[in-house]
């Protein structure tokens, strides 16, 4: 929560639409427009975030945006997060940009309520979000939420960590989240099957468990591989008291088949779900009200953190797989596989060399700032970037990237080359997908977009690899991947 802002990039927060025209060449290519984000859905998932707790205490700003309760009233087609106003205005942002949301915030002075008549009453809402509550919940704030949960709804906690106490009331949200699950007149026996810790944990990098068919860590916004802790805590599991509950991200050190030292949990209670997480810093995109001092970890490239807020919320509205703990519906859930799509987090994600990913200006982005940047060096030698990733059974499957190519090479005479290719574990070719050379060099990007559905149960690596001549340079650009499964 006190470390000095890092940059703030836009995470690529939906599953593009990718449409296939026929071309040459063994690849499919299609112009679209570059800003185009996937259709609306019939049914939008509705999310309520809570601004009654003291929400902005102190050095807090966990809110969407300024306009409270609806968001659009600040601006109505947010494209980037600082087009709201609050440190959780990139959450928001990539939410309303995929149009399958609608968002709300429960402004200060209101009250928590379910089964009322208001418009903010919880029963209109899918998913409700309570980020670092600093403010004790009454007795029927408290059986609201537990009502909500019980007949279907979803439940986001987000903790800090002991003595957090924004507003100087004698009440932290370890103490606050403990209270509802423990003091909450539907059921007091730990409902959810885990207990927030009373520590104050420093730093960490909490790793994900590895666990192909989660849709929190593996959803429609990207495959989530770690966290951060920047002053934060931990829960401890209780499985007898509620079986469901999982702890998918853990603090280092921890056993992941233990009890303790779970920083990211999910679990089931009644006909709903819930997922906790151990500290405010991952959601904050460092951006909120003037003079707080506030922490970048929506944007921090070390873990992959919007991926598993995004999918987090998607899991909670309904979408993915039902049951806690990530067990399968039935089915193939609709998403987008790969994570850091658009490259913004760095080389979260991907494996690649050294300044293949970069912000430079010297080439465009198709969108935001980073992109991958293969060859370009006029002499010999060979780049590659690649990611793996686990294609559901049953699935149909697209990969979609934008890619530019540049040349100081002339004629008709391939000397550097772009493959894109899928390979096994061992690293042996599967499929060559395409391969470009400086002959494809055009002005601007092209879509490029294969189909997949083969490889559907399997767990690939997506390998580019461009080799250069001796001579002259050509420039391979990445932007904008995706791998939509449906």
């Amino acid at each position: 929560m006190f470390r000095s802002r890092q940059s703030r990039f836009v995470l690529a927060a939906a599953a593009t639409a990718l449409g296939v025209v026929a071309a040459g060449s063994g690849f499919s290519a299609q112009a679209a427009d570059p800003a185009a984000t996937a259709p609306a859905a019939a049914v939008k998932h509705r999310v309520l975030f809570d601004n009654t707790k003291a929400e902005t205490a102190g050095n807090a700003d966990w809110v969407i945006g300024s306009s409270q309760p609806d968001p659009l009233g600040q601006d109505s087609t947010p494209s980037k997060e600082t087009d709201w106003t609050g440190g959780l205005s990139a959450w928001g942002v990539a939410l309303q940009k995929t149009g399958d949301y609608t968002l709300n915030t429960l402004p200060p002075g209101n009250t928590i309520t379910y089964g009322g008549s208001g418009a903010l009453d919880l029963k209109n809402f899918d998913t409700f979000v309570l980020p670092e509550p600093n403010i004790r919940l009454s007795t029927a704030e408290k059986t609201a939420v537990m009502k909500f949960v019980q007949n279907g709804g979803g439940l986001f906690l987000i903790s800090d960590h002991d003595a957090s106490d924004r507003n100087n009331d004698g009440y932290d949200s370890p103490k606050i989240i403990n209270d509802l699950m423990t003091n909450n007149g539907v059921d007091n026996t730990s409902p959810f099957g885990f207990s927030v810790d009373i520590l104050n944990i420093g730093s960490g990098n909490p790793k994900a468990i590895s666990d192909s068919g989660n849709p929190v860590l593996n959803g429609p916004f990207g495959r989530v591989t770690g966290s951060l802790i920047a002053s934060g805590t931990t829960f401890t599991l209780k499985p007898a008291d509620n079986p469901a509950v999982k702890g998918l991200l853990w603090r280092s050190g921890s056993s992941t088949t233990g009890t303790t030292g779970a920083f990211f949990v999910t679990s089931t209670f009644g006909s709903g779900r819930v997922a906790a997480w151990g500290d405010t810093s991952p959601a904050d995109d460092g951006t909120g009200a003037p003079g707080d001092t506030l922490y970048d970890g929506w944007n921090d490239p070390s873990a992959t953190n919007a991926a598993l807020a995004l999918n987090a919320t998607a899991w909670l509205s309904g979408d993915g797989s039902t049951g806690g703990g990530g067990d399968g519906g039935g089915g193939c859930a609709s998403g987008q596989l790969l994570a850091n799509p658009g490259f913004e987090s760095g080389a979260s994600g991907w494996s690649a060399a050294s300044g293949v990913i970069t912000s430079s200006t010297s080439k465009a982005a198709h969108s935001g700032s980073y992109k991958a940047w293969l060859g370009g060096h006029g002499t010999s030698g060979t780049t590659t970037l690649s990611q793996p990733v686990t294609i559901p059974s049953g699935c149909d499957a697209t990969l979609g990237f934008w890619l530019h190519i540049d040349t100081a090479e002339t004629g008709t005479t391939a000397y550097d080359t772009l493959k894109v290719q899928v390979v096994n574990s061992s690293g042996s070719v599967l499929s060559t997908l395409a391969s470009y050379s400086n002959v494809n060099a055009a002005t601007g990007y092209t879509q490029r977009t294969f189909d997949l559905g083969a490889y559907a149960g399997q767990t690939v690596t997506l390998k580019f690899t461009s080799t250069e001549g001796s001579k002259l340079q050509t420039s391979f650009v990445v932007d904008d991947t995706a791998l939509t499964v449906g």
